[in-house]
C-alpha cells in the first residue's frame, strides 16, 4: 500500500470512529497473525473491524469480500482493492478454488477478517456459519482464530439502507479459537459460532 492509500483509508477509517464513537474491546492482547471472523449485519462491519485494530495490526490484515459487489464500480474497486487492500473472491465458484486467495494471502503472512455466516443478516446474532471457516484452517492448527462480536451495526446501516445513523457502536474482541483435529466440520463450526454468540452475551448485555 502506497502512502497516498493509506492516507486515505486511516482518513475513512478515522471518520468512521468519529461517527460511531467506535471503541474496541479486547479479551486477548493482538500480536500476531489471525484469522478474525465476525457477525455481520452492515457493509460498515469491515470498516468497523479495521478501525478497531491496532495500527502495527492494521497494515498486515486484510478483509475478504465478494467481488460481485465490490468489483462493480469503479469506487468499489478503489476503495476494495486500493484501501482495504481486500482479498475479492468469487462466491459462485465454491469449492477450493474459491478459497485459494485466501490461502495465499495466509502464505504471504497477512491476517483475514472473514464473515462466516456469508452474507449480512438483520438480526443481533449471528446466523448459522458457513464450511469455508473450517476448511480454510483444518490444515493450520496453529493460526489463531479470533472471534469478533459487532454490536449495533445493524442499526447504523442495515441492509438496503443508504446513509449511516450515528449510533453508537462497539467491536468486542474474544480469546483466540483453533481449529484442532479432534472435532469433525459441525462440531467445530458449532464452536466457533457459539464463540461469536458468548461475546453478545459477555459484552453486550443479553
Amino acid at each position: 500500500m502506497n502512502s497516498l492509500d493509506r492516507l486515505q483509508r486511516d482518513l475513512l477509517l478515522s471518520t468512521h470512529r468519529a461517527i460511531f464513537n467506535a471503541k474496541p474491546h479486547f479479551a486477548h492482547a493482538l500480536n500476531g497473525q489471525y484469522v478474525f471472523f465476525s457477525n455481520h449485519t452492515s457493509h460498515l462491519d469491515t470498516l468497523s473491524l479495521l478501525a478497531a485494530l491496532p495500527p502495527s495490526l492494521r497494515d498486515l490484515t486484510r478483509p475478504v469480500a465478494g467481488l460481485d459487489y465490490w468489483d462493480k464500480s469503479g469506487l468499489r474497486r478503489h476503495v476494495a482493492r486500493k484501501l482495504l487492500h481486500a482479498v475479492l473472491i468469487d462466491r459462485d465458484m465454491g469449492g477450493k478454488d474459491a478459497l485459494a486467495p485466501l490461502e495465499t494471502a495466509l502464505d504471504d503472512g497477512a491476517s483475514l477478517i472473514v464473515f462466516p455466516e456469508g452474507t449480512r443478516l438483520q438480526a443481533r446474532l449471528p446466523g448459522p456459519f458457513k464450511t469455508g471457516l473450517f476448511h480454510l484452517t483444518k490444515n493450520r492448527p496453529g493460526l489463531a482464530l479470533v472471534p469478533v462480536y459487532q454490536e449495533n451495526m445493524h442499526r447504523a446501516l442495515p441492509k438496503g439502507g443508504l446513509l449511516p445513523l450515528p449510533l453508537l457502536c462497539r467491536t468486542y474482541f474474544g480469546v483466540p479459537v483453533y481449529n484442532n483435529e479432534a472435532e469433525d466440520k459441525d462440531q467445530f463450526l458449532v464452536r466457533a459460532h457459539q464463540a461469536v454468540c458468548d461475546l453478545a452475551s459477555l459484552f453486550a448485555g443479553s
